[in-house]
C-alpha cells in the first residue's frame, strides 16, 4: 500500500519579516524631496534618487581645491531622544561639517547624510532631515544625497544615528593655513549659540547625577531648549569678511574647547593669550559649571564657553573685522592677541 508523504506548509518570508520596511524607506524620500529642493545651488547636476549625486566645479576658479569633512553630534542626540525633539540636530550635523572647512578659507558646495536605525520612523526622520535642509540652506550649500539605513537589532527602540560629510571649495592662493600669522595679531571670538554639539557626555552625566528637570528655566527659557539650541553656522558671515579683510587663521572650537582648538591654527613658534573676561560666559555655561563644580581649565578643555569661531586679523584691519561682521549679525569681542612663544611653553594662555 503507497506511503503518502504530506508536504510540509512553508512559510514565505519577506524583508519586512526581518524588521526592514522598503515602503517606509520610499516614503521618506518622498517626503524630503522638497526640503531638499530648496537647497540647490548651481553646480548641481544630479541629486537625491540617483545612485550617486553629480555636482558640476564652476570653470571661474584658476586652481580650485575641494576641501572636505565629515562629523555627527555626539550624545546630544541622547537628549534629542529624551525630548523627542528632532527638528533642529539636523542642523548640528551641517553645522560641524561646514563651519570645519570653513577654517581653511573655503565655500560649502554640498553635504550628504547617513541617517541609521533599528526601525524607521519615517515622521521622525522626515523632521530630522528638515533640520538637516535648513542647515543646508544657512551654510548656502546643496542637500545632494544621502543614505537611509534600516538595520534591526543594531539600535535600542527609538534611537537613530547621524553622521555628515560636506565637501566645499576654495582658490588655492586663498587657502587660510595660519601660516601667516604673527606676533602681535588679533583674536576675534564669534559667540556661539550655546554648547553646539560638544561635551554632551559631560552634561547628560550632570542631568543624571543631579537629576534635572529640564523644564526647569533658565535666563527665561527651559534648560532642555538652551541644551538643545542648534550649532551656529558662521559660514556666510565668515566668507564675506574674507572678502575685505585678510583672515589670517580660523579656529572652529569644538570637542576641546578653546584650549586644545586655538592651537591647530598657529605655527609652532607663536601662543595665544586669551583674556577670559573678555566677553561674557552664557548662563547655561555658568549653570553647568556651578550645578557640576567644573574647574575653569576643565571648562575651556570641553566646552566653547560662549567662543564658537576664532579669528586671527592684523591689528591694522581688527576695526574693519568687527564693523563687518557686526554687521552680518555675528556678536564679536577682542578675546586676545598673538605673542611669542616661550621655549616649551603652552600655545595657550587664558588668563
Amino acid at each position: 500500500m503507497p506511503v503518502l508523504i504530506k508536504k510540509a506548509r512553508t512559510t514565505k518570508l519577506t524583508y519586512r519579516d526581518a524588521g526592514v520596511d522598503i515602503d517606509a524607506g520610499e516614503a521618506l524620500v518622498e517626503n524630503i524631496k522638497p526640503f531638499a529642493r530648496r537647497t540647490m545651488r548651481e553646480g548641481v547636476l544630479a541629486g537625491i534618487g540617483g545612485f550617486g549625486a553629480l555636482f558640476e566645479i564652476s570653470r571661474n576658479y584658476r586652481e580650485p581645491v575641494l576641501v572636505s569633512s565629515t562629523d555627527g553630534v555626539g550624545t546630544k542626540l541622547k537628549l534629542a531622544f529624551r525630548l523627542d525633539r528632532h527638528d533642529t540636530i539636523g542642523v548640528d550635523l551641517v553645522a560641524m561639517s561646514v563651519n570645519d572647512i570653513l577654517t581653511t578659507g573655503a565655500e560649502p558646495l554640498f553635504f550628504l547624510d547617513y541617517y541609521a536605525s533599528g526601525k524607521l520612523d519615517v515622521a521622525v526622520a522626515t523632521e530630522v532631515v528638515k533640520g538637516i535642509a535648513a542647515g543646508c540652506e544657512i551654510a548656502g550649500c546643496a542637500l545632494i544625497g544621502g543614505e537611509t539605513a534600516e538595520m534591526p537589532g543594531m539600535y535600542a527602540p527609538g534611537d537613530y544615528d547621524l553622521a555628515g560629510f560636506a565637501v566645499g571649495i576654495v582658490e588655492k592662493c586663498d587657502i587660510v593655513d595660519g601660516l601667516t600669522i604673527e606676533e602681535g595679531d588679533v583674536l576675534l571670538g564669534l559667540a556661539s549659540s550655546g554648547a553646539h554639539s560638544n561635551g554632551y557626555s559631560l552634561i547628560r552625566k550632570l542631568i543624571d547625577v543631579k537629576g534635572v528637570d529640564l523644564s526647569t528655566e533658565l535666563d527665561g527659557r527651559a534648560l532642555g531648549d538652551l541644551i538643545l539650541e542648534p550649532t551656529r553656522i558662521y559660514v556666510k558671515s565668515v566668507l564675506k569678511l574674507m572678502r575685505r579683510v585678510n583672515v589670517k587663521g580660523l579656529a572652529h572650537i569644538t570637542g576641546g574647547g578653546l584650549i586644545e582648538n586655538v592651537p591647530r591654527m598657529l605655527p609652532e613658534t607663536l601662543a595665544a593669550y586669551i583674556k577670559r573676561k573678555s566677553w561674557r560666559m552664557p548662563p547655561l555655561f555658568m549653570w553647568l559649571k556651578e550645578q557640576g563644580d567644573i574647574a575653569e581649565k576643565e571648562m575651556h578643555r570641553v566646552f566653547n564657553c560662549g567662543i564658537g569661531m576664532v579669528l586671527a586679523v592684523s591689528r591694522e584691519e581688527e576695526a574693519t573685522a568687527e564693523a563687518e561682521l557686526a554687521q552680518a549679525g555675528e556678536t564679536v569681542w577682542r578675546i586676545g592677541t598673538v605673542r611669542a612663544r616661550r621655549d616649551g611653553g603652552p600655545q595657550i594662555v587664558i588668563a
